[in-house]
């Protein structure tokens, strides 16, 4: 069962769905992993240069909004390329994981919100 760009809109940061593919999910007692999977297409602030696919970067979690009372953990592969006449390793600079923690930007930015109460 697929679910609609829409409604994944509504439980997922909108970067995930707009550039990583889901390859799996699991749900367990108390958890929910999402894996995800970055696209193949190359970064657009890098159009001007020749690049190969260079495989992908080790997975990284991190944990997002909690759903129906189960932990959500988002397991994230990153691609790389390289830059055929230079030989560099070119990334896309993803703001995936808020600083100084292994949550999503947006639900750290709720727990401190929530924490001012």
């Amino acid at each position: 069962m697929e679910l609609s760009k829409e409604l994944l809109s509504l439980l997922l940061p909108e970067l995930l769905i707009t550039h990583f593919e889901i390859i799996e999910h699991k749900i367990e007692k108390k958890d929910v992993h999402i894996y995800f999977k970055e696209k193949s297409d190359h970064p657009v602030e890098e159009k001007d240069k020749e690049l190969i696919g260079h495989g992908f970067y080790n997975e990284i979690t991190i944990r997002d909004f909690p759903l129906r009372g189960k932990s959500v953990f988002l397991h994230i592969k990153r691609r790389r390329w390289k830059n055929k006449k230079s030989n560099e390793i070119v990334k896309r600079n993803w703001e995936l994981v808020a600083q100084g923690s292994r949550m999503t930007v947006d639900f750290a930015a709720f727990l401190k919100a929530i924490s001012q109460y």
